[in-house]
């Protein structure tokens, strides 16, 4: 039986399986038909040591996706709406709160007319501590409302006239 070659002395570098493959259909295995090429390719973001590499700070990930998304006017007015009592301060954040922003304008809803009056007169520092901490809000003015009157008018339909001053007396 020395007609019976191993695999290991007819193709060193063959696969096993295929040389077994090729002996069985009657072909000589070649080593050279099976080596793999190595393919080079050159991968700049990957390459160690180059820029942008090490790992950043989550913050900085997050900051760049809210930037890149475009959410960042959106959340510095959250972050206006929720730090309201940072902003204005302790007591101030007790009798008010700001309910909109719409176009620039920041409307603050106050307990009562007294605390409208005063933080009107406040407005040009609150205005200004808002620029400095939340510029991406886009707060240019401030308008403060104190409450609201109850209203007689119910429904999408309103008749003018003196309201419910006619119905009691």
């Amino acid at each position: 039986m020395s007609d019976v070659t191993t695999p290991a002395s007819d193709a060193p570098d063959a696969p096993e399986t295929v040389a077994t493959y090729l002996r069985l259909r009657g072909l000589k295995p070649s080593s050279k038909n099976w080596k793999r090429k190595k393919r080079v390719a050159v991968d700049d973001d990957n390459a160690p040591f180059t820029p942008g590499r090490d790992p950043g700070s989550l913050g900085a990930v997050l900051d760049r996706l809210s930037r890149e998304s475009g959410w960042q006017t959106t959340l510095a007015r959250e972050d206006l709406v929720r730090q309201w009592a940072d902003l204005a301060g302790a007591d101030t954040a007790k009798h008010s709160e700001p309910v909109s922003l719409e176009r620039g304008l920041l409307t603050v809803k106050c307990d009562s007319t007294a605390w409208a009056k005063n933080l009107q007169y406040m407005r040009g520092t609150i205005l200004t501590e808002i620029g400095r901490r939340y510029p991406d809000a886009g707060v240019e003015n401030l308008r403060f409302i104190g409450p609201d009157v109850p209203s007689w008018k119910w429904g999408p339909r309103v008749v003018p006239g003196r309201g419910p001053r006619d119905t009691y007396g």
